[in-house]
């Protein structure tokens, strides 16, 4: 068996798969940003001023925490246009990283905002105050349910575009929700149980900041996995397996790691042909498989394949 006539068969530089697909991801993502950007923008107006007037620091806090909704929708924005930069002989693979870098800044405005509420509920506990006006109670229900209907909306399209930076956005108005249902209930508490709980609101937020602090790490965590090449949950690396095996004249994968770059996937892949198959031959099969893998899984953007002899037992 003449193994010398086997060699890596490399996947060849390509512009972009299945563009179109492609060029829709990104736009749903970068419109989920906006979005963001404009409500929390909002919000934090509304919820200022309704803390200012209604003597609630709970609201001016949850206005602070939408300020970061607005910086991080920012970021991950920012991190989308970078990221779909294309690749050039400077970043051969391009700046996907950018994305994944954006979900850790999300994850670190969590942690500051946390930090910043806490301490303010602190002082705010021990200084003396009066109960916040009734009225704040309506303009938090409204915020809840603008916040968890965003969250839900920002969510899904983080989920179908693949991208940890639109899903870390989306648990940033969630955050954002929670800390506007605990601070519903502080105040609720205050008005009803009058003299002794004015400062069940500042209560109120230092825990919803415990619930930010949380959302913090399960954004930065998974995010810093990504950074790390941790492979991908998901049943990707046997859906590349299986379509591999499809082909004919595939007689075995040997190896398959899938990694995540931004929005896209990466592969490695091993394939195990017949010992006495050309060069030419195996270099063709190898392009076979890859065409097959992005076509029908457009996430993933390059297939790196080398071809191995199958051993006889």
């Amino acid at each position: 068996m003449d193994h010398s006539r086997l060699q890596h068969a490399e996947s060849s530089e390509i512009a972009i798969v299945a563009p179109q697909f492609r060029v829709e991801r990104l736009r749903a993502a970068r419109r989920a940003a906006i979005l963001g950007v404009l409500v929390n923008g909002g919000l934090a107006l509304v919820k200022a001023l309704a803390g200012i007037l209604g003597n609630a620091y709970v609201l001016i806090a949850d206005a602070v925490e939408s300020l970061t909704d607005v910086v991080s929708s920012g970021v991950v924005w920012l991190g989308l246009r970078v990221a779909t930069q294309p690749a050039n002989a400077k970043y051969p693979y391009g700046r996907g990283r950018a994305e994944t870098l954006s979900a850790v800044a999300v994850g670190f405005l969590l942690f500051a905002a946390s930090i910043g509420i806490t301490v303010e509920s602190v002082r705010q506990i021990r200084t003396a105050h009066d109960v916040p006006a009734p009225f704040t109670l309506i303009v938090l229900v409204a915020v809840v349910v603008v916040k968890e209907g965003m969250f839900r909306f920002v969510f899904n399209v983080g989920n179908g575009v693949e991208s940890t930076a639109v899903k870390a956005d989306a648990w940033h108005h969630r955050s954002d929700a929670i800390t506007s249902a605990a601070a519903f209930l502080g105040i609720s508490i205050a008005l009803l149980c009058g003299p002794g709980f004015e400062t069940a609101d500042d209560w109120a937020a230092l825990v919803a900041a415990s619930v930010i602090m949380i959302n913090g790490y399960s954004i930065l965590r998974p995010a810093l996995e990504e950074m790390l090449d941790r492979a991908p949950d998901t049943g990707i690396v046997t859906e590349v397996r299986r379509l591999a095996l499809s082909v004919t004249g595939v007689m075995g994968t040997h190896k398959c790691f899938v990694r995540k770059l931004g929005l896209d996937f990466l592969v490695d892949l091993d394939l195990q042909v017949d010992g006495n198959m050309t060069v030419e031959a195996s270099h063709q099969l190898a392009h076979e498989v890859q065409n097959l893998i992005r076509s029908e899984l457009p996430v993933i953007t390059k297939v790196l394949i080398h071809v191995e002899p199958m051993r006889s037992k």
